[in-house]
């Protein structure tokens, strides 16, 4: 088995898992050890195989590898192909899941222990920009949270009072750095922000550069323990390993956190203003969805990175939720020209806390999920607890963030509400799909599940007006797909497994492609 090599000449346009472009693929600085570089994995039994090459996997390998085990990362398609290629890069000691929310749920010690969770993260960035000499743009930048009723302002009192119990460093303030009217504010200390494909691509330099090995096109595809070590089929052949360490957002197969994660989008626009009045600082609202600002200079021109809009996988209308946020960004800013728009996916966890530890049930098998709107930092921190826990170092963070943790908690009960459709769409969407005849009307690039002889296929419409059909059953738990307009690809609603137009896995936990179906 060999290190896949890139085609060099898509090197300056770096594939993620959606059609809609980042502005961190374009402006990516290669990743050095991509080509030239061979390596077997068949021939021998690592410590620790590692599968997903985002900000989780390689964090944690490079940890491992820092430490003396040998580690093998098997990447399904490459490295940033995943939600770190789409992300805004927030880096961020205040969280998605407020202190007060995390104080009701586990307590002052356990908001203390998630607050110093957020340092520790920050801070191993920090670190691993300075000892590995990483040009990412990595800047400390202050954080500002704003209320524009006094509804949000009484909130936002909650929010402040809890931050500083848990020992956040947050203070008030009475300016913002964006033109928005607001009637409180508060100010958290040394958050940060980066480039985010250019931080990944250096760890993974760091990582290959210490004996680690990276194996790119080999989705794991099955996973057996036998003798005491995974044996690991990957669309790149086999993988032996005695651990297995699963950063791939949601564990593949079925398994218990299926049921404690949903999957969610969120949109984001890259613009240009007129009056070069960008935010200097990282600034959020309270509105539900929330939307997030920051600025960053990409190939010397600066840029408004915005973002909101969020909604659950399969539930929402992509196109719309651009066109909310344009119609927002138009009204408070002096639009030049809006140069990005692209989405990418998060699991929001029932309780508000990630799932970072052993998975249950499975001996040696490790995951890190449910970031929600954090996935940087906790992703980040889960190579530091993954790491002291596959070294076995005692960790007074390994029961907080535990996958097998049950606790009955006042949010679980809207969670299971809002995500009660999830039976639904097991039988519902396969009764009330459109008629054939959609067909004729159907524009290109666009898609639809349709009936056809009593039977529901999935059909795309190509530019040039050829049509692919597939089976509209997702591979991993039955549910029915939906078209995504925007990032032109078939989305599950059940637990966010997502396919591109040829029904080829994008996103797990699906293992298996779409059926395609021949068309006469």
């Amino acid at each position: 088995m060999k290190i896949s090599s890139a085609d060099t000449s898509t090197m300056n346009s770096l594939k993620r898992d959606g059609v809609l472009s980042s502005p961190w693929q374009s402006s990516a600085t290669a990743w050095a050890q991509r080509t030239g570089r061979e390596n077997t994995a068949a021939d021998r039994t690592w410590d620790v195989l590692i599968a997903g090459g985002g900000i989780t996997g390689l964090t944690t390998a490079l940890l491992l590898q820092e430490a003396g085990l040998a580690c093998i990362i098997a990447e399904a398609r490459h490295v940033g192909f995943g939600t770190t290629g789409g992300t805004t890069s927030h880096i961020n000691t205040m969280l998605d899941t407020p202190y007060h929310t995390i104080e009701n749920n586990f307590g002052t010690s356990g908001a203390k222990l998630v607050a110093n969770a957020a340092r520790m993260a920050r801070d191993l960035i920090a670190r691993n920009v300075s000892a590995y000499q990483i040009g990412c743009d990595f800047a400390y930048k202050d954080g500002v949270l704003f209320a524009q009723t006094e509804k949000e302002a009484g909130e936002l009192e909650k929010i402040y009072q809890a931050s500083l119990r848990a020992g956040v460093e947050v203070e008030r303030t009475t300016s913002i750095p964006l033109p928005l009217d607001f009637v409180q504010a508060i100010q958290y200390r040394k958050q940060a922000q980066m480039h985010p494909i250019d931080y990944l691509h250096a760890l993974a330099d760091a990582f290959v550069k210490k004996g680690g090995v990276i194996i790119e096109n080999a989705r794991v595809e099955d996973a057996v323990r036998e003798n005491d070590i995974h044996q690991v089929q990957t669309s790149g052949g086999l993988i032996r390993a005695q651990r297995l360490v699963y950063a791939t957002h949601i564990p593949p197969g079925m398994n218990m956190l299926h049921l404690r994660c949903a999957p969610y989008r969120s949109y984001v626009l890259g613009a240009q203003l007129v009056d070069g009045d960008y935010p200097s600082e990282l600034a959020y609202d309270m509105q539900d969805p929330y939307h997030y600002f920051r600025s960053h200079l990409l190939d010397g021109k600066p840029y408004l990175i915005f973002g909101g809009a969020d909604h659950k996988t399969g539930h929402g209308d992509p196109r719309m939720a651009f066109q909310e946020l344009e119609i927002y960004i138009r009204k408070h800013f002096q639009v030049a020209s809006i140069d990005y728009r692209w989405s990418a996916q998060y699991f929001e966890p029932s309780d508000g806390l990630p799932y970072i530890g052993k998975l249950p049930g499975d001996e040696e098998t490790y995951v890190a999920t449910g970031f929600s709107g954090n996935g940087i930092l906790f992703g980040s921190f889960s190579g530091l607890l993954l790491t002291d826990l596959i070294l076995g170092k005692e960790s007074p963070y390994e029961k907080l963030f535990s996958p097998s943790r049950i606790k009955p908690i006042a949010g679980f009960a809207n969670f299971v509400k809002e995500n009660a459709d999830v039976a639904y769409r097991f039988v519902a969407d396969r009764i009330a799909v459109e008629r054939l005849d959609a067909l004729v009307a159907l524009a290109p690039e666009t898609g639809a599940v349709v009936k056809y002889e009593d039977k529901q296929i999935a059909v795309y419409k190509s530019a040039t007006g050829a049509v692919k059909a597939l089976s509209p059953v997702c591979t991993h738990a039955g549910c029915i797909v939906v078209w995504n307009d925007a990032e032109k690809s078939w989305d599950c609603p059940c637990h966010g497994g997502r396919y591109d137009t040829n029904g080829q896995v994008l996103t797990g936990p699906p293992r298996k492609d779409l059926e395609v179906i021949p068309l006469a």
